[in-house]
């Protein structure tokens, strides 16, 4: 079993140096045990170093991709209980994701909501929305969510999918293996319809998933574009900053492009190392409603204006400003 995020190298692909050491040492030459011992050690500190040089490399920001900033405002499971900013209805959504698209985010996570408040696919809400926000807010793309949050099964999701036929969407792998069968029907569909697919990964294990739909054809590797998930909403945890490099680097060989969101408080500082690392950054209520000293933020807006201003401070430019040079 992989470990849980955070675990950082401690996973299957790299197989603890004991084990190692008992296989060398069965060999009674003792230059070739001395000459392994060396190679190990290397190989140990390289392995440690692998995720200590994302941290703290600079990027050269004239290579790297613009930044850029989705707003994940409500999410399927918060409600106005929770924060009476977070947006429910279609008027709210779009006053929401006009006041983000000022504060500097490129593109809306779009989820909707029933008339009750709970999470939907419903196609019809998804157009009415974002036709709201294309009105008010004409510059900010629009990625719809799939989300199953334990209500919809991969047939809903291929449902709304078939119906809308929208620009963007995520897609977290984890739920697609629910039935592989028609999982092959939505990846090719898809596919053929132009959709522009982000694959959300909660885990190492989805990471695995991942390799096993690009290895069958199903997804295609070539610009594969994917959400790291850090932390969880239920049962709650809280993201850490020492559990990007990782993931990062265990992503390297099924995506070419990732996004960071992370629950909880530490959302901008965790934002502020994806910057660092040449990432893009997710930031909402969805995941965080909180200022990093653990109060309650003012409203999702205010959450993106340091994002935007950490990218300043690093040199690092901004989608939406190269979009208007």
């Amino acid at each position: 079993m992989q470990p849980a995020l955070g675990d950082g190298w401690r996973c299957s692909r790299f197989p603890p140096l004991d084990s190692i050491y008992a296989s060398v040492l069965t060999d009674v030459n003792i230059w070739n045990i001395c000459f392994m011992h060396c190679c190990l050690r290397t190989w140990s500190k390289t392995r440690d170093l692998m995720t200590d040089h994302l941290s703290n490399r600079t990027l050269d920001w004239q290579t790297a991709e613009p930044l850029k900033i989705t707003v994940a405002p409500n999410g399927a499971r918060r409600g106005r209980i929770d924060h009476p900013a977070l947006p429910i209805t279609t008027d709210q959504i779009a006053l929401t994701a006009q006041k983000c698209a000022i504060a500097g985010a490129d593109e809306i996570h779009l989820h909707v909501r029933t008339d009750a408040g709970k999470h939907s696919l419903d196609a019809q809400r998804y157009r009415e929305a974002m036709a709201a926000i294309a009105k008010i807010a004409p510059e900010l793309s629009v990625q719809i969510t799939t989300e199953s949050a334990g209500i919809f099964d991969v047939k809903d999701q291929f449902d709304v999918l078939k119906s809308l036929v929208p620009d963007a969407a995520s897609i977290s792998v984890r739920e697609m293996a629910r039935d592989e069968r028609l999982a092959r029907e939505v990846y090719a569909f898809v596919r053929e319809a132009n959709v522009y697919v982000q694959h959300i990964l909660y885990s190492y294990e989805d990471i695995d998933l991942l390799a096993t739909l690009q290895a069958s054809g199903q997804v295609e590797r070539s610009g594969c574009d994917v959400l790291l998930v850090l932390g969880r909403y239920a049962p709650p945890r809280l993201a850490e900053v020492s559990e990007l490099a990782p993931f990062v680097s265990a992503v390297a060989n099924v995506a070419d492009r990732w996004t960071v969101c992370a629950f909880g408080k530490n959302e901008q500082a965790v934002a502020e190392e994806a910057i660092r690392l040449g990432g893009h950054v997710r930031i909402g209520f969805e995941n965080n409603i909180h200022r990093p000293d653990g109060s309650l933020a003012e409203d999702n807006a205010e959450n993106i204006r340091p994002v935007v201003n950490i990218a300043h401070a690093l040199g690092r430019p901004l989608l939406k400003e190269t979009a208007k040079s």
